[in-house]
């Protein structure tokens, strides 16, 4: 399949991009998700750098099974999914306006195109024609239109949407502002913010945006009524066993014949040596992820590896929302410098990533401003806890039984015991971990990859994010946040992004140590699997040799 995104004309703000990239300022991977971002297709943002657009086989083998590896957590309404996992099971049959691929581009899917007045506050989307439901419906704006309304629902428990799109929300109700989405006609609808945002695509792109049919009840199972543009339907759907698409009867998908006829998820737990077990019996044919010591033992199977560099991370952060022990700055200020993230990368994680700045942003982000060096200082974390009455305070850091996370948060643990605190680690099952994880006063949670740091800066730490596990609610830091999502000049935007930087190292609610290469294997004989940084998968794109 080919890029089909097309623009009326190059956005202004590619041209820059393109004098960015030649003056080596962004990667290759910077420049095309900032362009393709702004509506340019990816053939012509590579043209712009005077490369050619690398070529998707069309011709594969249709039919068979394919066998992934990967945990199986339950389907919810897809505005509240809170892993890439639960996606990657109903992204079968519901597809979204927007796709973030593997080379950084962003492609057109349910959208044909799109494109971006100069400042970012006006948007166009032109709707992919010929596009229907598995019920037969046509796909049009009123479709769009209604999916936007779902998304900025701020009075919705969970939404993971919710602050993505401020510019379009009414802040009295927290719901779509009247005239912010607007019906042109049946193929197209204009976006009128009321502030620039160069967040939308990505943010349209992220695994919570899959757009649901007019007769979803808001906040079920989408599996119990799987009416989607996609070219699967669900199967059978056991949560921590397995889970199943398969063709989509008597539907007409717009983007031809999907090669697989099934495809079958398999949970094997969180242990990582029961994969290898499955993958040595035959039992799959790919995993979702390839952590620590078992890289080299699928590669001792013969199986393919691929790796990606990416902004994937953990973070251990304090919750001064739930606990009175991380009110106090100067306290968690004391906990974060009193671990070295150099440590904790090596053994937590292998050194198979880069050190993190305490501050969730990574070089490989376009506007990432390296800000001077903290002092790791564990003398420090005594005198704090005795000035804050906390020298005999038990404090006790929670995480999943999951490999790498129980493994990262053992070596932050340790150094913390070694600076004087008195704390336990507590290691939790996922059936336990998952029911309170937003809520814990000092745990450990994973962050996927996304694009731009600002996007999960945003979601993790602006008062109004969807997704603020930490209690922090600084005014200097929101106000800043608006500005930097407001600026499509990489510089300009470096230039705040070194401020939200600055204060979320001195805010030290998290401990954040390194960003994480991500890992992924399949067999021989698997086609069209590529390792995402942000853990999509794109089911059309596989098949069977």
């Amino acid at each position: 399949m080919t890029d089909t995104t097309r623009a009326a004309g190059l956005h202004p703000a590619a041209k820059m991009h393109a004098e960015d990239y030649a003056a080596g300022k962004i990667s290759r991977r910077e420049f095309l998700t900032h362009t393709t971002a702004m509506g340019v297709s990816a053939a012509a943002a590579y043209g712009l750098i005077g490369l050619a657009a690398p070529a998707y086989a069309q011709e594969a083998k249709t039919g068979g099974i394919l066998r992934v590896g990967m945990e199986v957590k339950g389907t919810k309404d897809p505005r509240l999914a809170d892993w890439p996992q639960i996606a990657n099971v109903y992204r079968g049959w519901l597809e979204y306006l927007i796709q973030y691929n593997e080379d950084g581009t962003f492609e057109g899917r349910l959208l044909e195109s799109w494109e971006a007045n100069g400042d970012a506050t006006e948007w166009t989307l032109n709707i992919r024609p010929g596009v229907t439901w598995n019920n037969g419906d046509a796909f049009t704006a009123d479709d769009v239109v209604r999916n936007f309304a779902r998304w900025t629902d701020g009075n919705v428990e969970g939404n993971a949407m919710a602050s993505r799109f401020l510019g379009l929300v009414d802040e009295a109700t927290k719901t779509l502002r009247e005239g912010s989405v607007v019906k042109v006609d049946d193929m197209t609808v204009k976006l009128m913010l009321s502030a620039p945002d160069i967040a939308i695509v990505p943010n349209l792109a992220d695994y919570p945006a899959a757009v649901v049919h007019s007769s979803f009840v808001d906040g079920s199972d989408p599996s119990t009524n799987p009416i989607g543009t996609g070219p699967y339907i669900p199967g059978e759907v056991a949560v921590g066993q397995k889970a199943t698409l398969v063709r989509a009867p008597n539907h007409t998908w717009w983007g031809g014949t999907a090669p697989l006829d099934e495809i079958h998820y398999i949970d094997f737990g969180t242990d990582p040596s029961t994969m290898i077990a499955l993958a040595g019996a035959g039992e799959i044919d790919a995993n979702y992820e390839t952590t620590g010591d078992f890289i080299d033992q699928l590669d001792a199977l013969g199986w393919t590896k691929m790796e990606v560099v990416t902004a994937a991370t953990i973070v251990v952060r304090m919750n001064s929302a739930t606990s009175d022990l991380y009110k106090d700055k100067a306290v968690r200020q004391a906990i974060q410098l009193a671990v070295d993230p150099a440590v904790v990368l090596e053994l937590g994680y292998n050194n198979l990533g880069k050190t993190g700045e305490n501050h969730h942003m990574f070089p490989i982000h376009p506007e990432y401003a390296p800000l001077p060096a903290q002092t790791i200082n564990p003398a420090g974390l005594v005198p704090a806890l005795e000035a804050a009455g906390l020298k005999d305070a038990e404090f006790e850091v929670i995480s999943l039984d999951d490999g790498f996370e129980a493994s990262t948060t053992a070596a932050v643990v340790a150094q913390l015991k070694d600076a004087g605190l008195n704390v336990k680690h507590t290691v939790m099952p996922g059936s336990t971990f998952w029911n309170d994880w937003q809520k814990y006063p000092f745990s450990s949670t994973t962050w996927n990859h996304r694009p731009l740091a600002v996007q999960n800066m945003s979601l993790a730490y602006t008062s109004t994010g969807s997704w603020n596990e930490s209690g922090m609610a600084n005014a200097e830091f929101d106000a800043l946040m608006a500005q930097a999502l407001s600026l499509a000049d990489a510089d300009a935007r470096r230039e705040i992004a070194a401020k939200l930087g600055a204060i979320l190292q001195d805010e030290a609610y998290i401990i954040n140590p390194y960003s994480r290469s991500l890992y992924q294997h399949h067999r021989e004989g698997v086609v069209g699997m590529l390792r995402h940084p942000s853990n999509d998968h794109f089911h059309y794109k596989w098949s069977l040799a």
